[in-house]
């Protein structure tokens, strides 16, 4: 294959990254900058050009999607099959050392390895063997200590013994693991990198061998290394290869999973000859999304700097809406789809993109009442989340005690004691009286047929949902929410536990308050309020998500959307607290990870970008005022509009509100121009008014605090003269 055919549809920069002689490089590459046909076209010309055995070629990535697509790209361009080549993840690359020399690892030809959930049931095993209380020490908090410190490179005896108590328990507990792990010829996930990583450095002669036969060693999204992952690049460099990473460090953001973003600014420092390519035209984005995204992410510091552009055209500016509540966004979410897809837009070209899982609730709702079909990507709806079901579980408990379903979920969930044993008793038995599981719970206590700790447990377990039902009839709905997570321990449970996921947990958690206080029930239904949200709960989670292979609206976090591209693309909850989280705000470092994140999000939108946020949220049951985000104001204006709702002012029937003038310009009672007082905000006069019924939002201006936007069902204003 000719020089020629191998550069003729690249730019001028990605021909110099791909022509360039053997030696080490970063290849800094924006969003959109075709960075994979570089890898793919740099491994062809290593090949054709420099004569490079394709079976000498190391090229590493992150995802079984991106090596597959990386693996089809190659054999496209060069017709010829990748099999044998050494094209894969880093965990699949390791495991492959692992299978070729178990002996030298330390591990039995017929090793296994533990997928996530084996893994928390050996914890716990490992647990117990040191006669420990899982409740107190949670196999899921000691997974994923062992985890992160098993991608630091750390074994247990490594951890410092001066440690707190219960580091070096943990300790204790990752120790005994580790010895179960080799009983049984197992490992983990974790491992697999570690075990490869010791292999080499254990083993000199092995080591050599590969780093002879690697030539060229090319790693792709290298922001994303974690500190093990280096280690082992670092080991298999030598003076006899060289090593090309493609990376961009201003799309570093995961940062809570261990991956460490000074090893993409230290790779010049660590291989000083290096020399440095940046890729900054995009193809995916237009002018006025590149121009808002590079001024964003100019706010932070250390950057290895890089500006986006693009040859084609500006495009339509971002639009910024600002919507009255978490309703109201979700609605104008739903409205534009529909816009869209009368132009001719496919329901597929749209995904929404959100910070936090829970936001995902009142955006699924409304897209459903619109008829809109959606997927979230990489996920589960809502209501179908485990730690959901486990609360709605509790909640179906306490609406009817004889609901076996929920009984089994519950029962021991958190973990009180209630193991298989006593289930099996309690299931036998109501088969043999032909009653619910809760009756034949409550015959076992009474016969004195369990172990005293068991009847202890359950007595308290059933005890503690009598005493909830007693509460439900007296209180709101989300009352009993509240009161159930304090009576069960649910969310408690959960803030236990360390990592992303189980942050996320708490917060869908939060928002089911949220849910249960917006919740109000049907008039025509004779059902409680708390048997209403129950149905409505299971319905919303009965629809049918839509498949990969159908026409539907993605909906996914924004982590979730790297290295994806949609034509449209809605940014939700822009606001200060929710995005940047309220976690972030105040530590620079993890303030410059949440920009990342924005700047990925934008970088998504290929023709329109939208960003949308809410002046009225509820948040983790409360209503909480929030302001635009921090990141949309760094954006700049140039590229920015702002759009409204149109003003919709109607007379009112009659004057139902006593407080205001008899002479309405509102359906609402009030009038333009009036002055009117709010409990937060003090006095003020009334400059706009837009909607109608609950979905009327006014602006005030506050003589202390300026112009306000609010909801005007939720601001409780009082008017005078």
């Amino acid at each position: 294959m000719s020089s020629n055919l191998l550069l003729n549809d690249l730019n001028e920069h990605q021909s110099i990254a791909v022509s360039a002689k053997p030696g080490n490089m970063l290849v800094l590459a924006g969003a959109g900058s075709g960075k994979t046909k570089v890898l793919v076209h740099r491994i062809a010309w290593l090949i054709h050009q420099e004569n490079y055995s394709p079976y000498s070629i190391l090229a590493v990535t992150f995802t079984n999607k991106a090596a597959g697509e990386i693996r089809g790209r190659i054999e496209s361009l060069l017709r010829m099959s990748t099999a044998g080549m050494w094209v894969g993840t880093f965990h699949s690359i390791a495991h492959r050392l692992l299978r070729a020399h178990y002996l030298e690892a330390g591990l039995e030809q017929n090793f296994q390895i533990l997928d996530s959930e084996d893994q928390k049931r050996l914890i716990k095993r490992a647990i117990q063997s040191l006669n420990l209380d899982d409740n107190t020490w949670a196999p899921k908090e000691a997974q994923w200590f062992i985890n992160n410190k098993k991608d630091k490179g750390i074994r247990p005896e490594k951890i410092a013994t001066n440690a707190d108590f219960h580091t070096q328990t943990m300790a204790n507990i990752y120790n005994a693991y580790e010895g179960l792990c080799r009983q049984s010829n197992l490992i983990d996930f974790a491992e697999i990198l570690l075990r490869a990583y010791e292999l080499l450095l254990k083993n000199p002669e092995t080591l050599q061998h590969y780093q002879t036969r690697f030539k060229s060693i090319l790693v792709d999204e290298f922001q994303d290394t974690n500190t093990i992952q280096y280690r082992w690049l670092k080991l298999l460099a030598h003076e006899q290869n060289h090593m090309v990473i493609v990376g961009d460090d201003d799309q570093s953001i995961y940062g809570w999973r261990g991956a460490k973003i000074e090893n993409i600014k230290k790779f010049s420092k660590d291989f000083p000859n290096a020399s440095t390519i940046r890729l900054e035209q995009n193809y995916r984005s237009t002018g006025a999304i590149l121009n808002a995204a590079n001024n964003l992410i100019c706010h932070n510091g250390e950057r290895l700097g890089k500006k986006l552009w693009s040859a084609g055209a500006t495009g339509s500016p971002i639009a910024l809406y600002s919507a009255f509540n978490e309703i109201d966004e979700a609605k104008f979410v739903a409205d534009q789809v529909l816009e869209w897809v009368s132009k001719g837009y496919s329901r597929s070209d749209m995904a929404v993109l959100y910070r936090s899982n829970m936001q995902s609730r009142v955006i699924e709702e409304q897209l459903l009442q619109a008829g809109i079909t959606y997927r979230v990507y990489g996920g589960m709806r809502f209501f179908e989340r485990a730690e959901i079901k486990d609360a709605l579980g509790y909640l179906r408990l306490i609406a009817n005690q004889h609901d076996d379903a929920a009984f089994e979920r519950v029962v021991n969930q958190p973990n009180r004691g209630i193991g298989d044993r006593t289930l099996s008793i309690i299931r036998q038995a109501a088969k043999e009286n032909f009653c619910s599981l809760w009756n034949a719970a409550v015959s076992s206590i009474q016969q004195n047929i369990l172990t005293p700790r068991a009847k202890n447990s359950l007595a308290g377990f059933i005890n503690m949902i009598q005493q909830m039902q007693q509460y439900s009839v007296e209180i709101e709905l989300y009352e009993i929410t509240e009161r159930m997570f304090q009576c069960t321990g649910l969310v408690e449970f959960y803030s236990l536990q360390k990592g992303e996921k189980a942050r996320s947990k708490v917060e869908n958690l939060e928002e089911l308050v949220s849910a249960t206080k917006n919740y109000s029930i049907e008039e025509d239904t004779e059902a409680t309020v708390l048997q209403s949200f129950l149905s409505h709960a299971s319905l919303e989670a009965g629809e049918t998500q839509g498949s990969e292979q159908q026409d539907c609206v993605q909906l996914m976090t924004l982590h979730s959307a790297k290295g994806l591209e949609f034509p449209i693309v809605f940014m939700v909850g822009v606001e200060e607290g929710v995005f940047p989280h309220q976690m972030s705000a105040d530590e620079p470092g993890r303030l410059e990870e949440e920009r990342r994140l924005c700047y990925v999000g934008m970088t998504r939108a290929m023709e329109q970008l939208y960003l949308t946020y809410s002046e009225l949220r509820r948040q983790y049951g409360r209503e909480q005022y929030h302001r635009v985000s921090r990141f949309v104001q760094e954006m700049g204006n140039d590229s920015l509009v702002e759009i409204r709702k149109k003003i919709r002012v109607q007379r009112p029937i009659s004057s139902q509100n006593k407080k205001f003038p008899s002479n309405f310009n509102h359906e609402s009672g009030l009038k333009l121009g009036q002055n009117v007082r709010h409990k937060k905000f003090g006095e003020g006069t009334l400059l706009n008014l837009e909607g109608s019924g609950s979905n009327t939002r006014v602006e005030i201006n506050f003589k202390d605090f300026g112009i306000k936007r609010l909801v005007l069902s939720y601001a409780n204003l009082e008017g005078f003269s």
